[in-house]
């Protein structure tokens, strides 16, 4: 595996590459089990296989955790190499953006970016879709491999390819969970001992809430059970939605399939979480 970190040195060496497939991994690094399965996907699928590890500004708020996200550049050099990543990308903030950052230009997905996670955090898609946008354009893959962990995300990003007509194969791999449950995410090293406790209950309230959905619960009443529940267990919760894995949108009588999603802080840390279920109907 070889690291680079400028712009131009990592085009020049995927000029030869290109005969096969190239597949891209865009991280922020701390990686974790759940990260390294993304990279394995892409290993099956492509001759080339690029990571990168960027901690994006961008996408971070006012009061947001930027300066405190963990950076373990070493420890996630050395897993990434036992994989089989070809090319480890590094650039600093200065080689994505070399301007001022308010003069920065942007991609915005409109109105799927400003709902669900976007609502809470204003600017926050609009600051991965130009990352993930610019780093396409850099890397210029076949493929990318994304979580569905961030569904929300996922779904923007394949907006976004498909709006500009970008001919990039957006992969989703399903989320990688602890043995409770919880979510992987480099953020749980935030939670105090008795916080991680607590945060399956997130993933436990998503199994019972599917159930009940595909029963005939209405979506209403089992968004407003959920988060009655979490915050009577010491969440604070951001939002529970159920929608239509097609739109994103509330269901419908045409939905067949629905998406689960929450995102609570507990403590200090913001967790997010997702079940994909059956739908039949409006709930």
């Amino acid at each position: 595996m070889i690291r680079l970190h400028n712009i131009h040195t990592l085009r020049d060496e995927l000029v030869p590459r290109r005969k096969g497939h190239i597949a891209f991994v865009p991280t922020m690094g701390n990686l974790h089990a759940g990260h390294l399965a993304l990279a394995k996907e892409a290993r099956k699928r492509a001759e080339t296989v690029v990571v990168s590890i960027f901690v994006n500004p961008l996408q971070f708020g006012v009061n947001e955790d930027l300066d405190q996200y963990p950076r373990t550049l070493t420890d996630d050099q050395t897993a990434l190499q036992k994989l089989g990543v070809d090319i480890l990308f590094t650039p600093s903030v200065s080689d994505m953006y070399p301007r001022d950052m308010a003069g920065q230009t942007r991609i915005e997905v409109p109105e799927l970016g400003n709902q669900y996670c976007g609502a809470s955090r204003p600017g926050h898609f609009a600051g991965v879709t130009t990352i993930v946008g610019k780093l396409f354009n850099i890397v210029q893959p076949d493929i990318a491999v994304f979580g569905k962990k961030d569904y929300q995300q996922l779904f923007i990003i394949r907006r976004m390819v498909e709006d500009l007509a970008w001919p990039i194969d957006i992969i989703g791999v399903e989320t990688m969970r602890e043995t409770d449950g919880l979510a992987m995410s480099s953020r749980n090293q935030y939670l105090s001992t008795q916080e991680r406790q607590t945060a399956p209950l997130i993933y436990q309230l998503l199994q019972t809430g599917a159930e009940r959905l595909t029963k005939g619960e209405s979506a209403q009443s089992l968004c407003a059970d959920i988060t009655h529940t979490l915050n009577q267990s010491g969440f604070v919760t951001d939002y529970v939605a159920v929608a239509d894995t097609e739109t994103l949108l509330p269901l419908n009588h045409a939905t067949k399939q629905a998406v689960m999603m929450v995102a609570a802080h507990l403590g200090k840390t913001r967790l997010i979480d997702n079940l994909e279920t059956d739908a039949i109907g409006n709930r």
